[in-house]
């Protein structure tokens, strides 16, 4: 999807056709738990090292699923704000048990 074509509900539905993969869905979920511990390790340590090294990591991760997993480009490439604003969306339908339903409404089963 070309950026600034569309709005962000459908690239949150392009996001989610994305990580079709179960396998890539669980690394993003790792990378992003694994980022958040780090900012938050950054915060008490006082050291903002901590914070971009966990965060490279997560990408690292996250973009492997990509290569590996789901056969394609990170969505970050089409529109890094958003792709970064659904990882979180993402995060947190699945921590509270609502992402299934999103995934069904994107066309992914």
């Amino acid at each position: 999807m070309a950026a600034g074509k569309e709005s962000f509900d459908e690239f949150w539905q392009h996001y989610l056709r994305h990580h079709a993969q179960g396998g890539t869905r669980m690394l993003h979920m790792l990378c992003t738990g694994l980022a958040a511990l780090a900012l938050l390790a950054a915060i008490i340590t006082v050291d903002p090292l901590i914070a971009l090294a966990g965060t490279a990591l997560g990408y690292v991760l996250a973009w492997t699923g990509h290569f590996l997993i789901e056969g394609n480009r990170p969505a970050m490439v089409s529109h890094p704000a958003w792709a970064f604003q659904c990882d979180i969306r993402m995060f947190r339908l699945w921590i509270t048990g609502q992402l299934k339903p999103e995934l069904e409404k994107a066309g992914v089963a």
